[in-house]
């Protein structure tokens, strides 16, 4: 078993969520390197998080902004964490019910996604910084031996 780990950033985006399938694999070549195993991604942020979900229609992601948006509600009055503005405490809330990591198997080199799922990062803050995402890979190396 081979162990991998890179800490990758993303530069800032607005608030919503982006579909980074081919930033990861740009900035996570060693992808390619294993035969089988897992790619687990973190994002270092209480106020961001990542899933998999439609890599093709845009609306897709506009509809998950406008949902969360509707569910999780800025400047609710039981909310007592206000020091960050009124989207930081739905920011955590909304992080909390996405979560902070995924994970996707890796097969002859690629990740082994469906046909239609990407890596999204869900931005939930109305004006963020760059963002620290840990790439942690298990698994078995491809074998460069030609027998």
């Amino acid at each position: 078993m081979n162990f991998f780990q890179k800490e990758i950033v993303l530069e800032k985006k607005p608030r919503g969520f982006h579909l980074i399938t081919s930033e990861i694999l740009s900035k996570v070549p060693e992808i390619k390197n294993f035969s089988v195993g897992i790619m687990h991604l973190f994002i270092k942020h209480t106020s961001a998080s990542l899933t998999i979900n439609e890599n093709f229609d845009a609306d897709v992601r506009s509809d998950l902004e406008s949902h969360f948006n509707q569910t999780v509600l800025e400047n609710a009055s039981y909310y007592r964490h206000r020091s960050e503005g009124p989207d930081d405490m739905p920011a955590h809330i909304k992080s909390s019910i996405i979560g902070a990591g995924i994970s996707i198997p890796i097969t002859d080199g690629r990740l082994n996604l469906g046909t239609w799922q990407g890596i999204y990062y869900c931005e939930h803050r109305n004006y963020s910084s760059n963002r620290r995402l840990v790439a942690t890979i298990i698994g078995e190396l491809i074998s460069n031996n030609k027998t």
